[in-house]
Order: C-alpha cells, then structure tokens, then sequence
C-alpha cells in the first residue's frame, strides 16, 4: 500500500473542491463574515464535508513544476529536496494558486511544508507595517511552534521575509518589540497572540494567508473560543488553510465557519496505515511492568516513553537515572529553558530516553527515533496515533509499543479498533528473549548517571487559555541559528522538520 491511501478510511482518497477554475482570490471576492458559508449540521460524530464544486488542480510530481519562487526552489534543491510528500504535491497547486485547502495528514507526513511554501511564496515581496503581520500561523503548542519555525526559516530568510514566533514561557516584551519593528510572518500560539493584541501590539487586520496547524488539538485543548476570536480579527476575503490529523466534529466547525469552498485532502491520514510502523501490544503483570519499563529504556537507540502524569514522569525518570540509564523528562511543569534543554539533549543523543506526558505528542521531531513507548496506554485513540507519530516520519521505520496489564486489555483493544490498527500481540516478562527481540531490551548497567540540569528560570505568566483555565501544555520557542537548523541538529535535519 503506498502512502497515499489507506483501507477502511473515508478520507482515504484527495477529494475535490474550491471555487474559480484555479485562479487566486480577487479583488472583488465576497467580504466574507464569521458566518460565511455555514450549512446545517451533520449528525452527531460525522464530518460533513463541505459541498464543492470546482475540480482541485493536478497534483505535482517535483517541486519545479510548482508556481514557488527561484529563491525557495534554490533552498530545497540545497536541502537535498526533490520530489514532494504526497500531502505537498497534492495540496501545493491550490494553495499557491490562494485556495482554501482543508488538508488531513498524519504527523510526520509533510503537513508544514504544505502549507508553509505557500504562504511564504503568497507573501513575498510585500512589507509588514509595524505591529501588523501579514500571514499568521496558529499552533497548539510551544514545540510545534518552534518546529514549524525551524521548518520555515531558512525559505523566508531566502525571500527577505521576516518571521516571528509567539508563544508563551518567552519575553513577552521581546516579542512585542519584534512585531513593532515588522514581521511578515508570525508562528503563535493563541494565548500569547490574543494577550499582545490586547496590549495594542499586533493587529490581524492586514493578514492575508492564515493556516491553522493541528486544529484538532487546538480544539481538544479548549482553544477555540481563543481561535475564532483571532480568526474573526484576520482581513475578509483572505485565504485560509487549515490542517489536521483527525477531522473530528470540533473541526468541522472551524471548516464551516471559516473556509470558504475549501479544496479537501487527505493524504497519508493516519499512523495505522504507515506500512514503515508496527504496533505491538504487550501483556505484562502489573509487577513486572516497572522492570520491564526499564529494560526497555535501558536499550541501544533512543526511545520516547509516554505516562500520564507529571509526578509519574518525574518518578520514572529518577528510577531510570539511579539505574544507569540516560534519561530525561518532560511536561509542562518544565521552564520553557528546561524544556528547550532537554529536547537539544535528545536529538544529539547527549539523552537516549525522552520521558513524557502527552505535552510531547505533537510537534516533536527527531530524525531516526525508531521506539515509542506508552508505559501508560492512551485513553483516546488520537492520543495514540499523535504519539506513534514521533516515530516512523518522513518514510524511516519504527515501532509503536504500548504495555497493558490484564485490567486494560479490553479497553486497549476498543482504542485499536477506534484508531483502524491491528496490533501484533505478545505476553512478556522482563529478562526474556521475546521483550529483546520486540523492544531491543537488554538490562541496565546500574551504575548512576546525572544528566547536566538546566539552568532553573523563574517562573513567567503561562500562555492564557480559555477564560478560568491558565493550566496546560506550555508552547516552544524560537531555537534556530542562521541556516534555520536546530543546534545541534544538521540542514537535512531542517529539511526534514518540514514533515510535521
């Protein structure tokens, strides 16, 4: 099965859609309202897709058969970059011709390039007047912020465009005076947007091309009083892109209200059907499960392991340090310093095991990670498939391994069965040979290690949520050097942070 269709999926195939014959918006396109373009809704858990009319443009085969400018095709072919993810060839010749485009991939799939080229190329040559950006990237979290950011650097740097991240944990007056000296393009998260416009220190008036990235769990974590109130700021009429893994009632209204005829794709949806990834299950006695955890972490190779809570995270990660393994954690009781230290850690390798709560399920990418690890399993199926999606990106290979004591067999195999994936099966204990074979387990030296700390900062005023809410996953920051690289990372791994 290639990676543009999946089984069983009711996205499984590019849909059409969009209005004109291909053509940009004009100049007399209707003013569109916050209501522009709203159907009746579909029944409860269906995604209504939207009624469209207008074929979608062919898809491309190489980038230089895209409508992108010398000075981006000069970065890709730099960057070793030839042929697109089949997300970017499909939707690419829509959104640089400013049609709205509704695209559904996995994480890993390519989705940041796929909207990001085109909302670059659509904003060259134009200048930002103070305070007043003119292309806008709205994303859940911090470390998606910064990916995305790393991902787009180096092609706005090649067109003179300015870009600017928002996110909270950061000087917020550091980012209001960038805005005040101009910024094209800005990468934010909605609560630390909405608090500088309501300092005075950005407006959205101007802005043309707006994407919304991982809307699903925009509106999973409770943004979307946050997100229309912005989208209801952005200039009428102005092209909307809006991309997400799962299309789930929340986002159907997002697409209702604020897309207008959107072109719709789907292409590579979801973790299950990657034909790089397997899904093993594991049974193990409750016991055993902290031993076997262990000898897991203690393998050759890096590996993401998932809890569900920040005290378990922080437990698990001291047990492993005591047992010799290289091991660091993160959520979002982290500093935004912490957190950017330890994610630089895990992709030198300077740390093997990255453990986490759900705050790194989305927006981390770290090339050749071939082990994800649910020691807690998930108790939704998108949390499962966000989380598998740290692994086998961009074509590499790898596993997804949940550990499931006797009293979460049933609902592990109900979250399977939500999420279209049929998992290989296997009792283990720790010290045998199948655990090794599946995992690489092996035990640990037992000799402690200390991971070098980062440096403690004092605590800042969070990203706000949603009105009474100030608690959640805190948001990235902007890490990246001249070449648009990650420190520490290399330029194919920038190219590659474009597969978000």
């Amino acid at each position: 099965m290639n990676r543009t269709t999946r089984t069983n999926d009711r996205y499984s195939r590019t849909r059409t859609g969009g209005s004109g014959s291909g053509g940009g918006r004009r100049s007399g396109a209707p003013t569109r309202s916050a209501g522009y373009g709203r159907r009746p809704a579909a029944p409860q858990g269906e995604f209504a897709l939207p009624v469209t009319m207008t074929p979608a443009l062919p898809a491309a085969a190489t980038f230089e058969e895209l409508n992108l400018p010398v000075e981006v095709l000069r970065v890709l072919t730099g960057l070793g970059m030839k042929e697109p993810f089949p997300i970017q060839g499909a939707t690419l010749p829509n959104t640089l011709a400013g049609r709205d485009v509704l695209g559904r991939g996995r994480t890993g799939s390519g989705k940041t390039l796929a909207f990001g080229l085109a909302l670059l190329a659509r904003t060259a040559g134009q200048r930002a007047e103070p305070r007043r950006p003119l292309a806008l990237v709205l994303v859940p979290t911090r470390e998606l912020a910064q990916q995305v950011t790393d991902a787009l650097t180096p092609y706005a740097q090649s067109l003179g465009l300015r870009l600017t991240t928002v996110v909270g944990g950061m000087s917020i007056g550091r980012q209001a005076g960038a805005l005040r000296a101009g910024a094209e393009v800005v990468v934010a998260t909605p609560g630390r947007l909405q608090d500088l416009i309501e300092r005075g220190d950005c407006h959205l008036d101007r802005v043309g091309v707006t994407v919304l990235d991982e809307a699903d769990q925009m509106a999973d974590m409770g943004f979307m009083p946050q997100v229309t109130q912005l989208l209801d700021q952005v200039r009428p009429g102005g092209q909307r892109m809006l991309f997400s893994a799962t299309l789930d009632r929340n986002v159907d209204l997002l697409v209702r209200r604020y897309l207008h005829d959107p072109v719709v794709h789907s292409v590579d949806p979801s973790a299950g059907a990657v034909t790089t990834m397997e899904h093993h299950v594991l049974h193990v006695h409750g016991t055993d499960k902290h031993a076997t955890t262990t000898e897991i972490a203690a393998r050759d190779g890096r590996v993401i392991m998932f809890l569900d809570t920040k005290h378990a995270v922080d437990q698990l990660t001291k047990h492993l340090l005591n047992s010799g393994v290289r091991a660091a954690a993160l959520h979002g009781g982290k500093s935004q310093p912490q957190r950017t230290r330890t994610l630089a850690h895990f992709k030198t390798g300077h740390v093997t095991v990255l453990v986490a709560t759900n705050v790194a399920a989305r927006g981390i990418h770290v090339d050749n990670l071939d082990l994800v690890v649910n020691v807690d399993p998930p108790t939704d199926h998108k949390d499962y498939l966000h989380r598998g999606g740290r692994t086998a990106r961009a074509g590499e290979s790898g596993s997804v391994v949940t550990l499931v004591t006797p009293d979460q067999r049933r609902g592990m195999s109900r979250l399977m069965r939500d999420a279209g994936i049929t998992p290989q099966i296997a009792q283990v204990r720790s010290g045998e040979a199948e655990l090794s074979r599946i995992t690489g387990a092996q035990a640990p030296s037992g000799v402690p290690v200390v991971i070098t700390a980062p440096v403690a900062e004092r605590p800042r005023r969070s990203d706000s949520g949603p009105r009474g809410r100030r608690s959640r996953p805190a948001q990235g920051r902007r890490t990246t050097n001249r070449t648009g690289t990650v420190p520490g990372g290399s330029r194919r791994q920038s190219a590659r942070a474009g597969a978000a």
